[in-house]
């Protein structure tokens, strides 16, 4: 069976994204789309306002017919490492090409980019090293250095075409890369706030959620629906249990936290004394060096209390957890069993060693809120 993957996040599904999974099919005629989807924790260092089951389920019912789970270690992390993860899986279950939004207007040759990436690493490298503590910020730095190699117009400051170069770079490491495939966004962008019409950002969507607005119109009805049936998590409901982490440690427990550096745990644990608000503490403790985005992962690892070797655990021992599948998908997981490079996991048992931290992840999920369902035992992949 011929297959296209997606990566994404549905926090929460919405038109723009079954817009995407339409145009994913219709442009590889695929027999299958295969969606690599974040957790309960996601990139850009927050908790999913739903929890991963319920976002299957909204993708299973508007077209994706396999839904696989990126495993914390890569989905809470910045793009390179992010790209590395779902690409992995991608190439894993032998998906053949990979289909991606961006926000840039111009087009841009994603698989030439990367294959020059992969034949040009070391001069890059150098080249990074020498502007590095030039006062630029990274994005800035990687749009001028690749300006100055390339003469081509790339932008770094678009989350989304970030990840797409990312995935570029990435998928120009395998022998038989993945045909890329770039879908420019409609209506609305990325970092857009405002609803004007019936496609709207995710973070336009959660926002107006958040203020009791109606956004019913933004998203398919059957996502609606299941919108209706949870509660909605955002960070504010952790920031209790993640004061409290901050607060009973000492200096060297936190120095113990994935890419805790440089000394700020004296800054997040003076900040967490007297913020009331996670808005509040975050708002105390970022700067230049230490955006929005990197604090909130930092949160995520400390409200986790995720080590090094936990991250470097599952990087080494890479799984394929299903969250479910339409029949189409479950013919093409039963196909690509027999020649998958990874593990695929349909059911998560007390003696799943290497879904350790995932486990203890989806947990801590679970204490967001008391209505919030069992995130690992006795959980079949959903079957749309």
């Amino acid at each position: 069976m011929k297959a296209c993957g997606v990566i994404v996040e549905y926090n929460p599904f919405h038109n723009g994204h079954r817009y995407h999974l339409q145009q994913a099919r219709e442009q590889t005629g695929a027999d299958v789309v295969v969606a690599v989807m974040s957790g309960n924790f996601l990139q850009r260092g927050e908790p999913a306002i739903v929890d991963k089951w319920t976002r299957a389920e909204m993708a299973l019912l508007q077209g994706a017919d396999l839904v696989i789970e990126l495993p914390f270690a890569y989905a809470v992390q910045s793009a390179d490492y992010f790209a590395a993860g779902a690409v992995k899986l991608l190439q894993a279950l032998q998906v053949e090409s990979l289909v991606f939004g961006t926000d840039v207007k111009e087009t841009v040759d994603y698989q030439g980019f990367g294959a020059f990436v992969a034949n040009h690493q070391a001069e890059i490298d150098t080249r990074y090293q020498a502007m590095r503590n030039n006062g630029q910020s990274y994005p800035q730095q990687m749009t001028a250095l690749f300006r100055e190699l390339l003469g081509l117009p790339l932008d770094f400051s678009s989350p989304n075409h970030i990840l797409g170069l990312s995935y570029a770079k990435e998928n120009a490491k395998y022998s038989q890369p993945m045909t890329l495939i770039p879908i420019h966004r409609e209506q609305a962008g990325y970092h857009d706030e405002m609803i004007k019409g019936t496609i709207a950002s995710a973070t336009a969507i959660r926002k107006g959620l958040e203020a009791g607005t109606d956004v019913a119109l933004t998203m398919p009805k059957t996502s609606w629906g299941l919108l209706q049936t949870q509660p909605l998590i955002s960070w504010q409901n952790f920031w209790p249990l993640l004061r409290y982490q901050l607060l009973v440690q000492t200096p060297s427990d936190l120095r113990r936290i994935y890419q805790m550096t440089e000394g700020i745990e004296y800054r997040l644990q003076a900040a967490a004394e007297k913020a009331e608000t996670f808005a509040a503490f975050i708002e105390a403790v970022k700067t230049k060096r230490y955006t929005w985005t990197r604090l909130q992962r930092l949160c995520c690892y400390i409200l986790g209390q995720v080590t090094e070797n936990e991250i470097q655990g599952t990087w080494q021992n890479t799984f394929i957890h299903v969250l479910g599948f339409t029949s189409k998908g479950q013919q093409f997981l039963k196909e690509r069993k027999k020649t998958a490079d990874l593990p695929i996991l349909t059911r998560i048992g007390r003696d799943t060693s290497n879904f350790s931290l995932d486990e203890k992840i989806s947990h801590l999920y679970q204490l967001g809120s008391p209505k919030i369902s069992e995130q690992v035992y006795g959980r079949f992949p959903l079957q749309r």
